[in-house]
């Protein structure tokens, strides 16, 4: 698909499931009440199983406990190995569309996942591929069935779901209808999966070999900034005036944490790259012997105050704005002049000594 950040299309059989996938920011996580408290969760995975995969013709409402169980199932196998937030600092969506269901669509969703992920530029860690297993008991005659299809799932013992890497397990969902099964049983069970997994994972990695080396240039783009935790309240400003300005003026989403982490999410690079530069002026520590354009924001007798950056000020003495002597500072400044000055001094109070005189003497 052209316009979503990753999608793929997965058809075993009679089963064919749509992967499409939507990467986000931080703000876009999912918010969830429990008992515990509030959980934000950076990776969802949606399911839909519409009346028409199975040739039926009924009302669409909300998600069955059906489609909530087998979502669950296939976003379990899945999110053992996308990457940390400090590899890929992004919200992921999932959405799993069945169009045709003969067979387990639940593992059709993690194949056509997996691609999509993959697709989209999420480095996961190892692809994953899932296949459902049956059993048929008369007796003591036993037959393990793999990549069963509706049928087998409905007249056998067993329905049998294992998803997993190369590497082994990373989800599994077992239904009997029988009161046991032993442990040869189970053992010959895992190993016809395994098999079978790593079947359907070659074919699927002759589509896909590995994640694309870059994300959707529609995917936004995230940059993470760590900054002096004395400097988040002028980040913020009054009544979250600033951070509200840089927003608005860039285009951009801006998150701040109380470590100082500053996270930006914008659609385009230059928009975050003039997000980054407005930040930086904010934050940037003055230097002794640097030469910064400020502005005036005060007149004094002994001399005028030069805002160098937003909640940070210095004075240049009279005796500093001139090569000459100077008898009136408001004959060389007025509030609201943008003035280039040298920084002096900065004392152990934090005091910024600054000097117009020594800027006119280097550009001499």
């Amino acid at each position: 698909m052209p316009r979503p950040h990753g999608s793929a299309l997965f058809t075993r059989g009679e089963t064919q499931v749509i992967g499409v996938l939507t990467l986000g920011s931080g703000r876009d996580e999912q918010r969830v009440e429990t008992l515990l408290g509030e959980e934000q969760r950076p990776f969802m995975l949606h399911y839909n199983f519409p009346p028409y995969s199975v040739g039926e013709v009924r009302r669409i409402g909300g998600p069955s406990r059906r489609d909530i169980g087998h979502g669950g199932l296939s976003s379990r196998a899945l999110e053992k190995t996308l990457p940390s937030k400090e590899e890929f600092d992004y919200t992921i969506r999932l959405v799993s569309e069945v169009l045709e269901s003969n067979g387990s669509s639940s593992m059709g969703t993690v194949c056509s996942g997996t691609l999509a992920l993959m697709d989209g530029g999420v480095p996961v860690k190892a692809p994953v591929s899932g296949i459902a297993m049956g059993l048929v008991k008369e007796g003591d005659d036993v037959v393990i069935l793999s990549d069963i299809l509706g049928d087998e799932d409905h007249t056998g013992d067993m329905d049998f779901k294992v998803a997993g890497t190369k590497e082994g397990i990373t989800a599994l969902q077992m239904d009997i209808k029988i009161h046991e099964l032993s442990r040869d049983i189970m053992g010959k069970a895992l190993e016809q999966a395994r098999v079978g997994r790593l079947h359907i994972l070659d074919r699927m990695l002759e589509a896909l070999k590995e994640p694309r080396d870059q994300i959707s240039p529609y995917a936004p783009i995230i940059i993470t900034m760590n900054i002096n935790p004395d400097k988040i309240r002028e980040i913020i400003g009054p009544g979250g005036k600033t951070i509200r300005a840089i927003q608005t003026e860039t285009d951009t989403k801006l998150e701040v944490d109380d470590q100082g982490v500053v996270k930006i999410a914008a659609f385009s690079k230059e928009e975050a790259d003039a997000a980054v530069k407005m930040i930086d002026e904010i934050v940037m520590e003055p230097e002794v012997g640097e030469i910064y354009e400020g502005t005036v924001v005060k007149i004094m007798d002994f001399g005028a105050f030069v805002q160098l950056m937003p909640g940070t000020d210095g004075l240049v003495h009279i005796s500093q704005l001139a090569n000459h002597r100077v008898n009136k500072v408001s004959d060389i400044v007025k509030e609201g002049d943008r003035i280039k000055v040298k920084v002096l001094e900065i004392n152990r109070d934090g005091k910024i000594r600054l000097s117009h005189k020594a800027v006119l003497e280097e550009e001499k």
